[in-house]
């Protein structure tokens, strides 16, 4: 990464900003974390990041985490799924409070809240599932069977909007990242029908900004018919969509751009059964504006989440895990043959075996986890002199798992899974949630999806050396 040469700070004009000073300023502190030796070889923590992870939550999280006293849940799963990225297991007793912690935050009219008595959101229903999918089980007292799935659904329901986008709250507003946390969620439950998705992913697709990347929604494109239907009960408002969508609310950001990609991977089963053309998204721009969200040399190839901002941490998940999806979606795949010249016949593939056609530069990327996300003290951070938190130490973990290990979708774990697919297993109809049932391909179309994604062979970069590695 270093080198004699100091790497250029970013180009400015004649007219300074508060926005440039700040750039100038993060930049001269990030440099002072590049090594001076170019052969220094930099080590990520391990013991340091899980003695943190383990005083939050043995000793409790210190006072500054009152402010997430509506985020409960999201503060254990950022810790559970940490010690799983770092290959840490849970002993039964601490599994087992975790499950009654979450279980506490269950509202009695379905989904989860931010904590006991809180109102159900689904941004902590999201976290609360997926933590019992790494500590629950099956069984009396192991949270899995205890999650109430008619009630869920009906609260799911209860959020959907005429335009196919929901609610995050009842009462509350739109935001494509409660999209992604109920598509996540209804997959892992087995709840997902057509009724549910109707529409959302012409939502989703409406999101998408000039930029490339998606914004938090777009304006409602849906509104009180002028005349009410003769069939409709007194004082009824009809609702009716407009022909078009209305255009994005807010810019391209990454978190966002993540949830919403994400939300629209989720989504491609239900492609297969639909008789009318579906809705697209510009995978070209999203490229584009992904690829443009990394640093330079100077900021050590950390992201941004949003154009001329500062790099951060966590936007090496949101940005950088989002690579992966786009090439779910066939981006930037090679096959690396040997092009034949005109008139002679095609050569045999040839494989490239030294080159990294990754769509970002993941070497750099774990350089700045590594030089400048590490607090001395353990933990993970947005960017120094900056204090480490248990959300940053999630999505920076994260972050360097994508950067470390390339996965994409394997025809082999494919067959595994329609080999010892049992249609017969529970699904919507047997939890009496809705008439509105999935086709059995689709319903296993949507767990291969999930289900088939492998690590590739060969495919890891590990900056460091071996001992960094972190689980892909």
């Amino acid at each position: 990464m270093s080198s004699a040469v100091s790497p250029r700070p970013a180009p400015v004009d004649a007219f300074p900003t508060q926005t440039s000073h700040t750039q100038a300023e993060t930049e001269a502190v990030l440099l002072r974390h590049i090594p001076p030796n170019a052969e220094q070889a930099p080590g990520l923590n391990k013991t340091s990041h899980m003695q943190f992870l383990i005083r939050n939550l043995v000793q409790g999280f210190p006072a500054r985490y009152v402010s997430q006293d509506a985020s409960q849940p999201w503060l254990l799963f950022w810790t559970i799924q940490a010690f799983s990225i770092l290959q840490v297991g849970i002993d039964p007793s601490n599994k087992q409070r975790m499950i009654n912690k979450i279980l506490a935050a269950q509202h009695p009219d379905g989904g989860f809240g931010g904590g006991p008595g809180q109102a159900a959101h689904l941004l902590p229903t999201y976290a609360s599932v997926c933590a019992l999918a790494i500590v629950g089980r099956p069984g009396p007292e192991g949270g899995w069977d205890q999650i109430d799935r008619r009630k869920l659904y009906a609260f799911f329901m209860s959020l959907k909007q005429p335009d196919g986008s929901f609610l995050v709250a009842r009462h509350a507003e739109v935001d494509v990242r409660g999209i992604y946390c109920l598509l996540v969620t209804a997959t892992l439950l087995d709840i997902l029908t057509p009724e549910l998705v109707e529409g959302t992913a012409s939502f989703i697709a409406s999101c998408q900004t000039y930029e490339g990347g998606f914004a938090s929604a777009s304006q409602p494109y849906y509104a009180a018919s002028p005349s009410s239907q003769p069939d409709d009960p007194p004082n009824q408002t009809h609702l009716r969509l407009l022909e078009t969508p209305r255009p994005p609310l807010g810019e391209a950001h990454g978190g966002y751009t993540f949830c919403a990609l994400a939300a629209w991977v989720l989504l491609l089963p239900f492609r297969d059964d639909s008789d009318e053309i579906p809705p697209s998204i510009d995978v070209g721009k999203l490229l584009r504006w992904l690829v443009m969200m990394q640093g330079n040399e100077i900021e050590i190839g950390g992201f941004r989440g949003r154009t001329n901002k500062l790099v951060d941490g966590c936007y090496s998940w949101w940005c950088g895990g989002a690579f992966a999806l786009l090439e779910a979606l066939g981006v930037g795949k090679q096959d690396h043959t040997v092009p034949a010249k005109a008139g002679e016949p095609k050569p045999k593939t040839e494989e490239w075996a030294d080159v990294d056609d990754s769509l970002f530069n993941r070497r750099a990327l774990q350089e700045y986890l590594l030089y400048a996300g590490q607090h001395p003290a353990g933990g993970l951070r947005d960017k120094p002199p900056k204090n480490p938190d248990a959300y940053h130490t999630l999505y920076c973990l994260s972050g360097l798992s994508s950067a470390q290990h390339r996965v994409s979708s394997s025809d082999a774990r494919r067959e595994q899974i329609r080999s010892s697919w049992d249609a017969t297993r529970s699904n919507a109809s047997d939890f009496k949630i809705s008439e509105s049932v999935l086709p059995d391909r689709t319903r296993r179309k949507i767990f291969e999806d999930a289900l088939a994604w492998e690590q590739e062979e060969g495919g890891s970069i590990i900056v460091g050396g071996a001992e960094n590695r972190v689980m892909d």
